[in-house]
């Protein structure tokens, strides 16, 4: 009995001892290098180096978007235990002001891996990235930062969590922006932790470029601001703003109210994050008739005396009544666009071939996208001649029966207003790599002359007579003449035209003569007022006032302007500024009261400012000359002389630096 125990045993003991032989052969042998190869690739691995994303900066080197470095905690719930999870609650409660009762659910089961925290900066990390405790552990990286929130948002767009561009330039130029991944082979203990870094299997990573956009700060922040401003005052679904510079097609803002945070975009739904200025379109209203009005000019069909009855406010085409706003009865062509009678121009438009009608509108670039570097741009709606009924150019003549976005439209005014010359809108100024060496310098980009220069001088000077008098006067700024055009369309809604809800526009200039400024204010279903000369006119002066406030110096050039003596005078100005020397700005503030002047003694006028002296020189009924800015140092006339009619003052004045401007 005991000798078959004890072979029982023995049998035992070899089969066990021949199975581990088998196995150490299997292992050894037969799978030797494929055991090997999946060992070292659970202790070497090949890891990703994420590439900086290039820098944005707007047109004078001020850095709008960068890169931080930051670090992302987890915890793997395989290796930690109860204490660590109770003692990483009671940390990150206090980095992420969440409660430690929402991390221990979090933490609730054994086999996954959760995030703690995700891109702490790495200076309110030190702490956390010191902690050794079993599962914790952390990886670097970079997000993105837009430093100033929810400026400029629809031109800049965003970063997903992959790191990849979505909307705005950030999508547009995603390839020029992500740089090139680096990588690196590292070789790491069982517990995972790093033990050395293959320098030889190591790609280093190529920072990404930088783009430089055409935009200005300064100008961005007026815009944005002023349609906020306007929005909330006559009460609007949502504000749509343009500035372009005419001559070039750059942008200088762009906005779309009241934008949204990149740094969190999930906060905000798609119609928030939308960029409507060039994804959406909108039948124009009067706005168009300045193209109308230029391609009759320019084909010699019409001329600015020329004139036609406008039926007292109502007409009937083709069993269609045509409306004005106001009754009125004969007007020139130029108070057709002075006072938008869309009677007027739906006659006037009779006088032009559909086929030419609708090459010039192509050639304004209608129904065709402007090639903007932007994401989601669309081409509106023009119809084909053949496509049209027997009113359709007739509505078109005044904004309807076509559909146009906001990028387009300003791009055809500054081709109304700079010449006849369409280009391309830009919103890119030029791109440099890491370095600082350009890699792309973008220039202006002429598409096309549409209409000849003396055809934009002559409607330039019928836009300004639109504020000066007709339905844009809201739109008048001070010191500089303006020219612009009122649009009010109603809304298409379902397919019916809304009685109560319309797109309100305003489309300006600045200078007359020389137009360095072009903006366009939309407003859609403004609750207070409806009409573009009530709503978006506004919102234009005030932009165009504060641009000019805070960039005075620039216009100074124009020479003839306009001073406001009070609420009723105003004194036309001509060749009186000097921009020689060191002065910089010209104070226009009148501080004097010029009500208490004797009005038949010469008062001293020396060490006033040119203003004041103008503003008392007028009241007193003198003829003037000036010489120089500033402060008055010399006068023609001596104090206390008794004053009669005719006498002439020549004063002089003495040129100096002033720290501001003052406008009002």
């Amino acid at each position: 009995m005991n000798n078959s125990r004890a072979f029982l045993v023995l049998l035992g003991v070899l089969t066990l001892f021949s199975i581990i032989v088998m196995k150490l052969v299997n292992i050894q042998l037969i799978r030797g290098d494929e055991l090997k190869y999946f060992a070292e690739r659970q202790q070497m691995k090949i890891e990703k180096i994420q590439a900086e994303r290039g820098l944005i900066y707007d047109r004078n080197n001020v850095l709008l978007v960068y890169n931080r470095n930051d670090a992302t905690f987890y915890l793997d719930l395989s290796k930690t235990n109860r204490q660590t999870k109770e003692e990483l609650a009671k940390i990150f409660s206090k980095l992420t002001h969440k409660t430690q009762q929402f991390f221990l659910t979090k933490m609730k089961g054994e086999n996954k891996t959760i995030t703690l925290a995700q891109h702490v900066l790495l200076t309110d990390a030190k702490s956390l990235m010191k902690l050794k405790l079993p599962g914790y552990y952390y990886r670097k990286g970079i997000s993105r930062d837009y430093y100033y929130n929810n400026f400029a948002s629809h031109i800049l767009g965003y970063v997903n969590t992959q790191y990849k561009g979505v909307n705005g330039v950030e999508n547009y130029f995603d390839n020029e922006l992500a740089g090139i991944n680096g990588q690196r082979l590292v070789v790491r203990d069982a517990t995972g932790k790093i033990i050395t870094v293959k320098e030889d299997r190591t790609k280093n990573v190529i920072t990404g470029n930088n783009i430089y956009l055409t935009i200005n700060k300064s100008y961005q922040k007026i815009l944005e601001e002023e349609l906020n401003n306007g929005l909330k005052k006559y009460q609007g679904k949502y504000a749509i703003g343009i500035i372009m510079d005419p001559n070039n097609g750059e942008i200088l803002a762009l906005a779309n109210s009241s934008g949204y945070d990149p740094n969190n975009y999930w906060k905000y739904n798609d119609a928030e994050r939308k960029n409507r200025a060039v994804t959406d379109t909108y039948e124009p209203g009067s706005t168009f008739k300045s193209i109308t009005i230029a391609t009759l000019l320019d084909q010699n069909l019409v001329n600015e005396n020329d004139i036609v009855f406008t039926e007292n406010g109502r007409y009937k085409f083709s069993n269609t009544y045509v409306t004005d706003t106001h009754k009125r009865g004969w007007l020139t062509v130029t108070e057709v666009i002075k006072y938008s009678s869309n009677i007027g121009i739906a006659k006037l438009v009779q006088k032009i071939d559909n086929e030419i009608y609708y090459k010039y509108l192509r050639g304004f670039g209608f129904g065709n996208y402007t090639s903007v570097s932007l994401p989601g741009e669309v081409k509106g709606r023009l119809k084909k001649p053949d496509q049209w009924s027997k009113i359709s150019k007739e509505f078109m003549s005044f904004g309807y029966e076509i559909a146009v976005t906001p990028i387009q439209l300003i791009s055809a005014y500054s081709a109304l207003v700079n010449g006849g010359k369409l280009f391309k809108p830009q919103i890119i100024k030029k791109i440099t790599d890491a370095s600082g060496n350009i890699v792309i310098n973008s220039n202006p980009n002429l598409v096309r002359t549409v209409i000849s220069k003396k055809t934009s001088e002559r409607i330039r000077n019928i836009l300004a007579t639109v504020i000066d008098g007709g339905t844009g006067i809201k739109a008048k700024i001070k010191f500089i003449n303006a020219g612009g055009k009122t649009g009010t369309s109603q809304r298409l809604i379902n397919g019916t035209y809304s009685k109560s809800k319309y797109n309100s526009s305003f489309v300006g200039f600045f200078p007359v003569d020389n137009p360095q400024i072009i903006c366009l204010v939309l407003v859609n279903s403004p609750k207070v007022g409806k009409y573009g000369g009530q709503v978006a006119a506004p919102i234009f002066k005030n932009i165009s006032e504060r641009i000019i406030k805070n960039n005075f110096n620039k216009f100074l050039e124009k020479k003839e302007f306009f001073i406001p003596i009070n609420n009723t005078k105003t004194v036309y100005v001509k060749k009186v500024l000097q921009t020689k020397g060191n002065l910089k700005y010209l104070d226009l503030d009148f501080t004097g009261d010029i009500s208490k002047a004797r009005m038949n003694v010469m008062p001293n006028l020396i060490n006033r400012t040119l203003s004041e002296a103008i503003s008392i020189l007028t009241k007193l009924g003198l003829n003037f000359k000036v010489r120089g800015a500033g402060k008055i140092v010399k006068q023609s006339i001596t104090p206390g002389t008794k004053l009669r009619a005719g006498l002439m003052c020549n004063i002089k004045a003495k040129e100096i630096s002033l720290k501001g401007v003052t406008i009002y």
